[in-house]
C-alpha cells in the first residue's frame, strides 16, 4: 500500500521553542494524534537553521490525509488550541513526500 509522509517545518520566533514544545506536549499533540493518526517524529533544530520545529506524519493516501486534516481543522478543541501556537510561528512550510519502492520507511518492504 502506498504511503505518503507529510513533513511540516515551522520557523519560530527567536527563543520560542521551549514555550511551543511545552504547549504542544501538554495539549496540542493529543488533539493532533486523535485525528492525524501516525506520528513519525517531532523534532526541534539543534544544528543548522535555528528555531525550527519539524513534525512528520504518515498517511495511507492523499485522500486519507485530506480527510484527517479536515477533521482536525473542524475540531473545536483544535480551533481553541491554535491561538496558543499561532503567534510563535513565523514561517510554515509543508511537504508531501512519496517513498521510493526501496525506502526503508514507507517502501514496499517497509515494516513501518
Amino acid at each position: 500500500m502506498p504511503m505518503f509522509v507529510e513533513i511540516r517545518t515551522y520557523r519560530l520566533k527567536n527563543g520560542a521553542i521551549p514555550a511551543y514544545l511545552k504547549v504542544v506536549e501538554e495539549e496540542g499533540i493529543a488533539i493532533q494524534k486523535a485525528h492525524l493518526g501516525q506520528l513519525v517524529g517531532y523534532f526541534s533544530s539543534e544544528i543548522g537553521p535555528i528555531n525550527e520545529i519539524v513534525h512528520i506524519w504518515a498517511f495511507d493516501s492523499l485522500d486519507d490525509r485530506e480527510r484527517r486534516r479536515s477533521a482536525l481543522m473542524a475540531d473545536p478543541a483544535w480551533q481553541a488550541f491554535l491561538p496558543r501556537i499561532r503567534d510563535l510561528i513565523e514561517v510554515a512550510e509543508n511537504k508531501i513526500m512519496k517513498p521510493a519502492r526501496f525506502s526503508p520507511v514507507g517502501g514496499e518492504t517497509s515494516h513501518f
